[in-house]
């Protein structure tokens, strides 16, 4: 589903952000994405999703070439960023009628939609309301919500639990446990090792831009006879 192979990305020519890194996601699994503040995590996650391009590398999504072909690669996930900057200046069913445009939804199932997911989160009640007059917590619910409307293939979350309330939490992390077991699947990355550890089929360690480590937690966990936050902590030492 989500292809790296030999991914760089260099912002003055020699520093490299991103370092030769190559991974791959398969349909059905949740990916959580972990590393220490300046590891590359963020920059990675704006390669895959073709905000940023790379210096060197390939990326394809459902086997198509991000760089290539932008446009119907994106047809095949969504995107949460790590802070919610959104269009202030429209309302929020506004802007999750613009997304259900985008990506060709159609009517009867937006209506459906946009209902189930903001009820879930408990922003359907200010639909009506400027996103500028929204808190932090509100504007991530409703990108969250925006995300989750398209019924893509791949979810492509960078930080999705921040300013979330424990019950939304709750309730996103069993949206993507279900929408694995439904065939998707879910890139995620988080500083909420234990979030980590209960929803995750494997685990990608970043240090320094380069991957150090990728596997199952049974495998990790088997190698090293620690909790993932020992290993994590052991792995980006000195980072």
């Amino acid at each position: 589903m989500l292809v790296l192979k030999n991914v760089t990305k260099s912002y003055d020519g020699k520093q490299k952000a991103v370092n030769n890194l190559s991974l791959e996601i398969k349909k059905g699994e949740i990916v959580g994405f972990i590393g220490p503040n300046g590891a590359g995590k963020t920059t990675t996650i704006k390669m895959i999703t073709g905000i940023l391009p790379p210096s060197q590398g390939e990326i394809m999504i459902n086997g198509i070439d991000i760089t290539k072909a932008p446009v119907e690669a994106k047809m095949n996930f969504t995107y949460v960023p790590d802070h919610p900057e959104i269009f202030s200046s429209i309302r929020g069913i506004d802007y999750l009628n613009f997304l259900s445009d985008m990506y060709e939804v159609p009517l009867e199932d937006r209506r459906k939609r946009i209902e189930r997911f903001s009820k879930t989160f408990g922003i359907y009640g200010e639909l009506d309301r400027l996103i500028l007059s929204y808190s932090h917590g509100m504007k991530q619910k409703l990108l969250i919500c925006g995300a989750l409307l398209p019924a893509p293939k791949l979810f492509v979350l960078d930080e999705p639990l921040v300013g979330l309330d424990p019950l939304s939490t709750k309730k996103l992390k069993d949206i993507m446990k279900e929408h694995c077991q439904k065939g998707g699947t879910v890139f995620f990355s988080s500083h909420l090792l234990e979030v980590v550890e209960n929803i995750c089929d494997r685990v990608a360690i970043i240090k320094n831009g380069e991957l150090i480590a990728c596997d199952t937690l049974m495998r990790i966990k088997e190698q090293s006879n620690h909790t993932l936050e020992e290993i994590f902590l052991e792995l980006t030492k000195d980072a």
